[in-house]
């Protein structure tokens, strides 16, 4: 029987060729395997159909738009998901799901090996591979881009060579990588972490110096999850695509960071992320008045690592699935709502109602009605500090007091 490999095939230059190349390298027939996460662009049947014209012997494609956004964006809200607390996992976050219908696609034609199209330099190449090898440790993992060190300019020579059906340019100023979360884009004039973003780089979001008039919205949350914006449902999918909408309208959610990669590169990377960073902000608001203390402290630290996890690629870990489970509970409670003003590049929440709101009135109050026992207060100051005070007391007797 013939090996059979499947391909991560986006429709773009180097997959399109990889088809090809895989087949001249290795004798084995490619399956063309096309993942919807809201990337846009061509829709999924002219990508099927350029693969297979490219050579492979089958296309598989999927929509799992739902799927991203319940099973992968929304873990990632009730983490507060923010790397090195400013990126919101764009790209790392789509990785696991297509990885998942990529060995879902090898289990269905027979094929022994799985390829993708990354390079050797970004975090994807191990995204990809640690999640396949994690799913399918049967499973042999190739990259050509990589693996051959194929450039552009080879690329562009092979396709107009063997006339495949791929309208490309020589150059373009950008990578770029979307879905549904967000947008990411690197290369080109960017390399130069001096260069300002030119407006070009934008797509998701207007420029907020000029914004409209503001935008009023309440986002309704069960146990963590957006359920409706403005009092209609909505699924995570509609709620994130709402979202991008109208914090786009005001150029929210636009980061412009120098990022610490996996392979230990500083990379400069521009995001858009409207609805994501819109989502976050009311989540976190809303978790301040439904989560106690210790558990929100202990949780900012739980939060930090599931992110580091998930950039790192280890979304199929033993420590993340179980860290997975930690952060569901922690989202028991966290339901109500929250109303928020979009407007100039912010999105600030202006009000917050819940019913399982551990917020006391009649506790905070300092007007009449205040049932807070401020007698108490001293004895619980002595026993709080007290540990402090007998080291205080020590340090002095042996000199080693704070100098004033």
């Amino acid at each position: 029987m013939t090996d059979r490999v499947v391909l991560a095939y986006s429709g773009g230059l180097d997959t399109s060729v990889s088809i090809g190349w895989i087949g001249e390298a290795t004798g084995a027939e490619v399956i063309a395997v096309a993942v919807d996460v809201g990337q846009g662009g061509e829709n999924l049947e002219t990508i099927r159909q350029r693969a297979l014209a490219c050579g492979a012997v089958e296309a598989y494609v999927a929509d799992v738009r739902e799927e991203f956004a319940t099973e992968y964006c929304m873990p990632a809200l009730a983490a507060n998901a923010l790397y090195m607390d400013r990126y919101p996992l764009v790209s790392a976050l789509s990785r696991p799901v297509i990885v998942k219908h990529l060995v879902k696609a090898a289990r269905q034609f027979g094929a022994g090996t799985v390829a993708h199209g990354c390079t050797g330099k970004g975090n994807d190449q191990v995204r990809f591979e640690v999640s396949i090898t994690s799913l399918a440790p049967d499973l042999k993992c190739i990259a050509p881009v990589r693996d051959l060190a194929l450039t552009r300019a080879a690329s562009i020579e092979y396709a107009e060579r063997h006339s495949l059906p791929i309208e490309q340019t020589k150059s373009s100023p950008f990578s770029v990588d979307q879905n549904v979360w967000g947008r990411a884009v690197e290369t080109g004039y960017l390399e130069d972490i001096w260069n300002a973003p030119t407006k070009d780089v934008y797509t998701y979001t207007d420029d907020p110096t000029f914004p409209p008039v503001e935008d009023e919205l309440v986002i309704t949350f069960a146990q963590g999850v957006p359920v409706a914006i403005d009092g209609v449902a909505v699924t995570p999918l509609q709620a994130i695509q709402e979202l991008n909408r109208r914090a786009g309208a005001h150029g929210i959610g636009r980061i412009d960071m120098v990022e610490d990669r996996l392979v230990g590169i500083k990379s400069r990377e521009i995001y858009e992320a409207p609805g994501a960073m819109a989502l976050i902000e009311a989540h976190r608001d809303l978790e301040g008045v439904t989560v106690e203390r210790e558990l929100a402290r202990f949780k900012r630290t739980v939060g930090a690592r599931w992110t580091e996890l998930v950039y790192d690629g280890q979304w199929f870990s033993p420590l993340k699935r179980a860290l997975d489970q930690f952060l569901a509970e922690t989202q028991r409670y966290v339901s109500g709502d929250i109303r928020m003003t979009l407007h100039g590049g912010r999105a600030t929440v202006t009000g917050r109602r819940s019913d399982t709101s551990l917020y006391d009135f009649n506790l905070a109050t300092y007007d009449e009605g205040d049932t807070y026992d401020q007698s108490q207060a001293r004895g619980f100051i002595e026993i709080f500090g007290m540990q402090s005070k007998l080291a205080a007391a020590r340090d002095a007797r042996f000199g080693q007091g704070v100098v004033l």
